[in-house]
């Protein structure tokens, strides 16, 4: 992650929150925010595995179906259950 190479008041960033949140994003460069010139918090972009759009549906296109989904996988006559 890189370094904050900019830091703001925290009354600047109360000012104008949406705008920091979305240079961040957009920059991938996090903030430093400080009161009285102390640091109190950093914005950072969120990391990979959570920039994502959800874990549904990240496998979808990743397989093949090969054969035949409804059929039982072995005939009818090897299974004690059905008497053969």
């Amino acid at each position: 992650m890189p370094e904050p190479t900019e830091s703001i008041a925290i009354s600047e960033f109360k000012a104008t929150c949406l705008a920091v949140l979305e240079r961040v994003r957009r920059t991938g460069t996090p903030i430093l925010i400080t009161r009285r010139g102390e640091p109190i918090a950093e914005i950072v972009p969120p990391s990979l595995a959570s920039a994502g759009s959800g874990w549904l549906g990240v496998m979808r296109g990743s397989a093949t179906i090969t054969g035949d989904l409804v059929a039982p996988v072995a005939d009818a006559d090897g299974w004690e259950a059905l008497g053969g």
